[in-house]
């Protein structure tokens, strides 16, 4: 089948087609329901992030110690000459820096395991419900920016979970320790320090309010860069056809400096944030070492004071730069968190019921009933469609384009659920069984033939992947595809490039209609099989197809009239409904739309 995902064109693309699609760049700085939800990754995982916890806890306070080892260093040991002591505690704060870079080093691992892992988690979670979703959301969603969201959205939102909250905390505990322990050594000196406090609360403030919004500029920016290049990439071979690389390079390159400028605009509100605490630590630095060598030098305050000062001022300020940074990732975290709950929070169109039940084994009896359809709401394709298929027979679907051919056979697939009536089979109503037991019952060979990268062997098993060797063989040889196959240097382990581009769109529809004998399904959809092949690998299709069709119930749907002459019943779509309906003789002696079809294609084919 034909399906559309995305958007093409150089009028349109990730960046147009996002305005319609909601690529918000306002909201909350920090909205609890989504960290809420977010932190349920982490639950799993309590154990380790409890020890990075304690870990943090150790180098908080091995941080804050060591100042202080220096502070009795000097005005103890050194002022009195107490060598003995001096070795002491020269030895005890080589024991707090080892302590330390073994505390610091145990956290980072366990932060990177634990964050490897809930990335995975998310990941897989973000694809299996991408599964779920139908095709409906499929084709009005770029690709691209599905992409994003799975890879740079999450990211963004691991490193919030698995580092940025061990570090949130462990900078707020050095910050009020070291608040703790200056004003317990010097009330007057910690206080001339803090003077500075009151500024670094208002630089933070403005870049806080800057940064909320430039930041989530970024996520969208970098979804529309990343849909734009998956866009122009399966869409190289039109663009060149076309000689449109450079209308599409100019496109890419507006996508991509607004991307760049909104990061640039995003990242130079830390370049001026952060050396202004950088600034504001020293003016705090000059502070001490003015007021304090004053105090030093009256007897009112001991060197090892103000040195131990002066440790501290810089590690004051160092949680402020973190906390301002961790700011940053907060705010990339929670647009990146919003839409990918956005994402997982939207309910497939298509569901299983909660009473659906296993489709039982297909007889291959489909009827339409008084069925009509419309995509999201908008003009109606389908108008009071009925259409009974017997078991084994064969169906074919044949008008203009846009008739609605496909959308009839997308009903049978359940790919999408009827506006009103019902598609029944075997008396059954599509949506009162589960999909899975509805769709591994029916094939599809769709008009691209698509295949995954890997062995032929594997994209010939996909239906049925324990399959034994010599069923897929036999099923190669029914398709008549095994000849070329084993023709290929590797036979059946030939590895497929993405797209198949090492194969012919031939040799692709054969191997993807020995796929479907392979499964053996009881309802068959074809859609235009052998549209896009030559004559003679059409003949060799046409071939496969009658040993594929044989005992099936099969829908056809087909541009070429002459591949469904001997079709057992032939429905001409018009405007969304069944105009006609008989036989190839029967049609053409009415003289109506089929006649006018299959006279203007031998026209065609006589004229060429």
């Amino acid at each position: 089948m034909s399906f559309s995902i995305g958007a093409s064109g150089t009028g349109i693309g990730p960046r147009r087609v996002m305005e319609g699609f909601g690529e918000r760049v306002d909201g909350k700085a920090f909205d609890w329901r989504v960290v809420t939800r977010l932190l349920a990754y982490l639950r799993p995982h309590w154990q380790r992030m409890a020890a990075a916890f304690l870990l943090m806890l150790i180098a908080s306070a091995l941080t804050l110690v060591a100042p202080y080892l220096i502070k009795v260093a000097i005005d103890q040991s050194i002022a009195e000459g107490d060598t003995a002591g001096l070795a002491r505690i020269a030895l005890g704060l080589a024991a707090v820096f080892i302590g330390a870079y073994l505390t610091t080093a145990g956290q980072q691992y366990l932060l990177s395991w634990v964050g490897q892992r809930v990335l995975a988690t998310l990941r897989t979670r973000l694809f299996r419900h991408l599964q779920a979703l139908p095709l409906g959301y499929h084709d009005t969603h770029i690709v691209g920016v599905t992409i994003s969201r799975v890879i740079n959205d999450v990211a963004v939102i691991n490193e919030l979970l698995s580092e940025g909250l061990i570090t949130l905390v462990g900078d707020v505990l050095v910050l009020a320790g070291v608040i703790s322990v200056m004003l317990s050594m010097s009330l007057r000196l910690a206080l001339l320090t803090f003077c500075v406090f009151p500024v670094v609360l208002l630089a933070t403030y403005l870049f806080a309010r800057r940064a909320q919004v430039a930041f989530r500029h970024t996520r969208a920016r970098i979804a529309a860069v990343v849909g734009d290049l998956a866009e122009d990439i399966s869409g190289m071979r039109v663009i060149q056809a076309f000689a449109q690389e450079d209308v599409t390079h100019e496109r890419f390159d507006e996508v991509n400096q607004a991307n760049r400028d909104a990061y640039i605009k995003a990242m130079s509100l830390s370049f001026v944030f952060l050396p202004s605490i950088e600034f504001l630590g020293m003016l705090a630095t000059g502070i001490v070492l003015w007021f304090g060598g004053l105090a030093v030098a009256r007897g009112e305050l001991t060197l090892g004071v103000m040195v131990a000062f002066l440790a501290y001022v810089s590690r004051f300020f160092q949680p402020i730069q973190e906390l301002s940074q961790l700011y940053t990732t907060m705010q990339a975290a929670m647009a990146g968190g919003e839409r990918v709950l956005d994402l997982l929070d939207t309910r497939p169109e298509i569901a299983d019921r909660p009473a659906a039940v296993e489709m039982p084994t297909i007889a291959g009896l489909v009827e339409l009933r008084h069925v009509s359809f419309s995509y999201r709401g908008d003009t109606r394709v389908l108008h009071d469609v009925n259409l009974v298929i017997e078991p084994g027979q064969t169906v074919a679907l044949v008008g203009p384009t846009g008739a609605g051919k496909t959308s009839i056979a997308n009903l049978v697939a359940r790919f999408y659920d009827v506006t009103e009536g019902a598609v029944l089979i075997d008396g059954l109503d599509v949506r009162q069984v589960t999909q899975h037991s509805l769709r591994r019952q029916m094939g599809l060979v769709p008009q691209e033939p698509f295949l995954f990268s890997g062995a032929i062997a594997d994209n010939i098993r996909f239906g049925r992947p324990r399959a034994a060797a010599r069923a897929m063989e036999e099923a190669a040889r029914l398709a008549n595809a095994h000849a070329f196959i084993t023709a290929l240097p590797d036979g059946y382990a030939t590895e497929i490039l993405e797209g198949g581009v090492n194969l012919s769109v031939g040799q692709r529809q054969l191997i993807c209609i020995a796929r479907a004998v392979l499964a053996d399904p009881r309802i068959l959809i074809l859609d235009e099989a052998t549209s896009s092949v030559d004559t003679v690998t059409e003949v060799l299709i046409q071939d496969a197809l009658q040993r594929l069709l044989a005992g099936r119930t099969a829908m056809v749907i087909a541009h070429r009239l002459s591949t469904v002459r001997h079709a057992d019943l032939i429905c001409v779509v018009d405007g969304g409904r069944i105009v006609e309906r008989g036989r190839h003789e029967e049609l053409l002696a009415r003289g109506g739309l089929y006649h006018a079809l299959y006279e203007r294609q031998f026209v065609d084919l006589v004229t060429t």
